[in-house]
């Protein structure tokens, strides 16, 4: 998304930066994991579609992607490919309201997804800040009023995760192995996410 090509997010933990060309690499060898693929439902790429990919992403102004930073690591380091450890997308769609509502209406909609992709990084709560950082910028910055997740009915973390942070569970797709949740966005839950991501600033990204 050309929006946020030039911006990143710093957080207490985490730096989130689009993901760009240099990027690739890592991200290739990641998505090479069977684990991966199967909780991103995601097909193994060539390392050239990979570049393709990513060169689509940041022109599809209906997907915003964040490569996530360990910030300790990069800071210790300042090597940001070795501080990589995983990536946040929205993807952006109109939501029918249909409950409760004369006339029926479309809300612009996100579709949130989270992935922490280096197995010494879980567990540490770095997903849980990112995505929290990914919610706000889309309410800040693309305007959304809705949001959904979706996630493989065996990743009981991420499940957890999306109760924890007030979504609603929406739909189970036995074909497909998924659990749907749903949040709208509110003015006390903008500030419930505030409260807990604590200190982050937007700022330009210098690449």
């Amino acid at each position: 998304m050309k929006l946020n090509e030039h911006l990143q997010i710093i957080g207490t933990n985490v730096i989130l930066v689009p993901y760009e060309s240099k990027h690739v690499e890592k991200y290739h060898q990641w998505m090479k994991s069977e684990e991966l693929q199967e909780l991103t439902a995601s097909e193994p790429l060539t390392l050239e579609e990979e570049y393709q990919m990513q060169a689509s992403w940041r022109n599809d102004e209906d997907k915003c992607t964040f490569l996530i930073l360990d910030r300790q690591r990069y800071e210790d380091t300042k090597d940001e490919i070795g501080a990589l450890i995983g990536d946040t997308n929205i993807f952006i769609q109109s939501h029918h309201e249909a409950e409760d509502e004369q006339p029926q209406t479309d809300r612009l909609a996100g579709e949130i997804e989270i992935m922490i992709a280096e197995p010494a990084a879980r567990g540490k709560r770095y997903g849980w800040e990112a995505t929290l950082l990914m919610l706000l910028f889309g309410v800040e910055r693309l305007q959304l009023q809705h949001y959904l997740a979706i996630t493989k009915d065996t990743n009981a973390k991420a499940m957890r995760m999306f109760e924890r942070m007030q979504f609603r569970e929406t739909k189970r797709t036995a074909i497909f192995h998924e659990v749907s949740f749903e949040r709208p966005v509110q003015d006390d839950w903008i500030s419930w996410m505030k409260d807990q991501a604590g200190s982050y600033t937007i700022v330009p990204y210098p690449g």
